[in-house]
């Protein structure tokens, strides 16, 4: 009975459909490994096959924390810019896909205070209790995106930056405050609003029991 009452229901795991993204391509590191060494020494095919590789996860992640689709297309193309020019800083310390998602972050967010007056605008307002219009995201706005994808990309901006870093991305807590010039606390309280947010949008729409084991606080 239990299981067919269970199979009726819309059920989200967000720790197993993060963990999917992250571990998709884990199968061809030794590919990796030469197209990376390959691109070091000026190698545009090599270049293109880790594009063609990461460009989607690069792009997901630009348009969660912008939600917005043609910002998104164009700071993933800026992203990839910069790995061009920056590939040959990569030391193989850590993952070439944990490194290169710390690129992209550091794009996104020089994007956002460049472009879009961001302290002001995603801060300032908020602290003065001043209510801050939700992008017009619609969840049809780009099908190359997962149903999750597009509701964490309605998220207030100031609780979805927050929960990309660290629900996400893996960033601790401390880290987001240094990168986004917040408190440790103010970064844990966006988080827990966009979580409860997120659950409330994502029950509203048919999901009937969310999986949230992603707490690495």
């Amino acid at each position: 009975m239990d299981s067919q009452i269970r199979q009726d229901k819309k059920v989200i795991d967000l720790k197993a459909r993060f963990s999917a993204n992250k571990d998709h391509h884990s199968g061809d590191s030794d590919d990796e490994q030469l197209w990376i060494t390959e691109a070091k020494q000026g190698s545009q095919t090599a270049f293109y096959q880790l594009y063609e590789k990461y460009h989607r996860r690069i792009y997901a992640l630009c348009w969660r924390m912008l939600a917005d689709k043609d910002s998104a297309e164009d700071v993933c193309q800026e992203v990839f810019v910069v790995l061009w020019q920056k590939i040959n800083n990569f030391r193989g310390e850590s993952k070439f896909s944990t490194w290169l998602h710390s690129v992209a972050t550091n794009v996104v967010l020089g994007h956002l205070r460049k472009h879009k007056n961001w302290l002001q605008r995603v801060f300032s307002i908020e602290e003065q209790g001043v209510g801050v219009q939700e992008p017009s995201v619609s969840l049809t706005d780009d099908s190359t995106l997962t149903l999750l994808d597009q509701h964490i990309a309605r998220l207030p901006e100031r609780a979805r930056l927050v929960f990309v870093l660290f629900a996400v991305e893996g960033y601790r807590h401390e880290e987001i405050s240094t990168m986004l010039k917040m408190a440790v606390g103010s970064s844990k309280s966006q988080y827990h609003r966009a979580r409860s947010l997120l659950k409330e949008s994502l029950i509203a729409n048919g999901f009937v029991s969310i999986e949230e084991e992603i707490n690495h606080e």
